[in-house]
């Protein structure tokens, strides 16, 4: 697996030569090692991409994630054909025990909820409220708990007159956050051989990223954590995506153990599909942050 998250914010030609991604721009010519790479975002509309490329990004199980004219992240790759992908877990995953998904996701809402209520304390913000909804937690969520937490949450934490789905920067800032987790959970169920699709709460027809959207929540704070430290921001600048891409590389705890975000994801993954596929009975979903989130952390952007 790739560390270097690469963003392209110029006009620009990628090519591929020799196991390396060619990125040809005015200012000159940079080579970076396919090996290395983790995400590719191409966060302009001015840039071309070769076919042989994509290609052996592909098969290096990196995600290419492409903006809209808007600059938001509108489509990624999607490989066909992981390489720990067989029939036997596709059969398993079709066939995953109603108890064991009901439990999952109710330990997944528990820290969802949880890390909300870790984030309201890390600014000094009354989260009575949201611990309220998390002690009315019902095995797999059924009085949705989730759905009224998320809105006394955003209130509480960018102000009473914030609206989750309206426009502006603030919203602009967490969706493009919530994109980047978004990808890196796809490409970690791919890697695991599992499809995307089969949700164990989500289940939209319209959803190709059904269990990623389900397995993402609990982490979606840290997104939220990093946005409200930089809420007096008036544009959605080069240097807030930035940010944002390289919070894969945050330093966090994750159930006891330091890591970066990026291979918490994969553990974390990992856990999930043994838990509902059988082999084992334990989930553990514990995070904390490590350090302050840095105010930028501008990682080969060109």
């Amino acid at each position: 697996m790739g560390w270097r998250n690469v963003i392209i914010t110029q006009h620009a030609k990628l090519t591929y030569s020799m196991n390396m991604l060619i990125v040809q721009t005015k200012d000159g010519i940079n080579q970076i090692p396919i090996e290395d790479i983790n995400l590719v975002l191409i966060s302009t509309s001015q840039a071309v991409i070769t076919s042989a490329l994509i290609s052996k990004l592909a098969q290096n199980q990196c995600k290419v994630i492409f903006v809209d004219d808007k600059y938001q992240p509108v489509t990624e790759t999607v490989n066909y054909y992981p390489g720990a992908r067989d029939i036997k877990k596709l059969k398993m995953q079709f066939e995953w025990n109603e108890r064991r998904k009901e439990n999952l996701w109710t330990k997944i809402v528990a820290a969802k909820l949880k890390n909300q209520i870790s984030v309201l304390k890390n600014y000094r913000i009354d989260e009575t409220e949201v611990e309220q909804e998390l002690y009315k937690l019902e095995v797999n969520d059924l009085s949705n708990r989730e759905a009224a937490a998320a809105r006394k949450y955003f209130m509480k934490l960018f102000g009473k007159d914030f609206i989750r789905r309206n426009s502006g920067v603030i919203n602009a800032a967490l969706d493009y956050g919530y994109s980047i987790l978004l990808s890196s959970f796809d490409r970690e169920i791919a890697m695991n051989g599992y499809l995307t699709y089969l949700g164990i709460h989500h289940h939209s027809v319209e959803n190709q990223f059904n269990l990623a959207c389900d397995l993402m929540e609990p982490f979606r704070s840290i997104v939220d954590y990093w946005v409200k430290a930089h809420e007096n921001i008036t544009s959605f600048t080069p240097d807030i995506k930035y940010g944002l891409v390289e919070l894969l590389s945050l330093q966090i705890k994750f159930n006891g153990r330091n890591t970066i975000l990026t291979n918490a994801i994969s553990v974390y993954v990992r856990s999930c599909l043994r838990y509902l596929s059988g082999e084992t009975d334990d989930i553990r979903i514990e995070m904390s942050l490590c350090n302050e989130v840095p105010n930028d952390a501008i990682n080969d952007n060109v």
